[in-house]
């Protein structure tokens, strides 16, 4: 997996204060994307030890409340496994910290599959230059939705974690 960048102390990429994860890859190709940049999984950084611990050096800081993937997409078939197994060890290592993860993809496309049992929060669908709102909370367009996974994997319905 690659990615371009780690951000630490995010604010808007989810719920209190974050690291956040840019991984490079992304098939869907969005008008109006506001990271295109991300799109090619060949460019960036090959991720590597040194900036998963630089992660993890990130997450010991108890004012820091989880990681949230985003890119390109963390479950776009180059990133998807790694991306599992970080979010794996990051659960192990910090069950405090919360996992977002922003998506493309639908829920109903990507609720099956492995990580999921490791994500709080999926921001899923893709961005729709049409329906962009800048006043939504945490998504760029009003077709994409903040879920809370557990409770909808619990409940076998989507359940929203914020309009």
């Amino acid at each position: 997996m690659r990615y371009h960048n780690i951000t630490k102390d995010d604010m808007l990429n989810g719920d209190g204060l974050r690291v956040v994860l840019w991984v490079s890859g992304c098939e869907h190709a969005c008008p109006g994307c506001h990271n295109q940049i991300t799109w090619d999984e060949n460019c960036g950084l090959v991720f590597d030890e040194n900036a998963e611990n630089e992660i993890f050096e990130q997450l010991k800081h108890d004012y820091i409340s989880g990681i949230t993937f985003s890119g390109g997409d963390p479950l776009y078939k180059a990133n998807v496994k790694c991306v599992q197994n970080l979010a794996q060890e990051i659960k192990k290592r910090f069950p405090q910290k919360s996992i977002w993860v922003y998506t493309g993809y639908g829920y109903e496309e990507v609720k099956d599959l492995p990580i999921m049992k490791y994500v709080d929060v999926l921001v899923d669908g893709k961005f729709v230059l049409a329906l962009k709102d800048t006043k939504l909370k945490w998504r760029g367009s009003s077709n994409q939705r903040v879920i809370d996974v557990q409770k909808s994997l619990k409940e076998g319905r989507v359940v929203l974690h914020c309009e």
